[in-house]
């Protein structure tokens, strides 16, 4: 079985935050932007064979999981809901160190 992968507005406009985070005019950092967008996005595809295997997000809350995406010396998480047998939606994405997303 494999899933459907979506993003929800908001889960996309955390992707371009995060990313203009790292980067600077220095091609340096928009290497290392570019190498931790790529990580999210690999972590996330892991997503189309087997959601179930990530954490629950809240235990009251089978469907709301958490994937986590290590990238250096933290990473990143990845706050997604198992909607159906078929579709899986992003809901949030946030570097380890951030505030928390629920």
């Amino acid at each position: 079985m494999t899933f459907e992968i979506r993003f929800t507005g908001s889960a996309a406009e955390d992707l371009e935050r995060l990313y203009d985070f790292i980067l600077t005019p220095d091609t340096q950092e928009v290497s290392l932007a570019e190498r931790a967008l790529r990580a999210v996005y690999e972590g996330i595809a892991t997503l189309r064979a087997s959601p179930f295997t990530c954490r629950k997000a809240q235990s009251n809350l089978p469907f709301l999981r958490e994937l986590i995406i290590p990238f250096g010396r933290s990473g990143y998480l990845a706050l997604f809901e198992i909607d159906d047998r078929d579709t899986v939606t992003i809901l949030a994405v946030r570097h380890q160190l951030e505030d928390d997303y629920y």
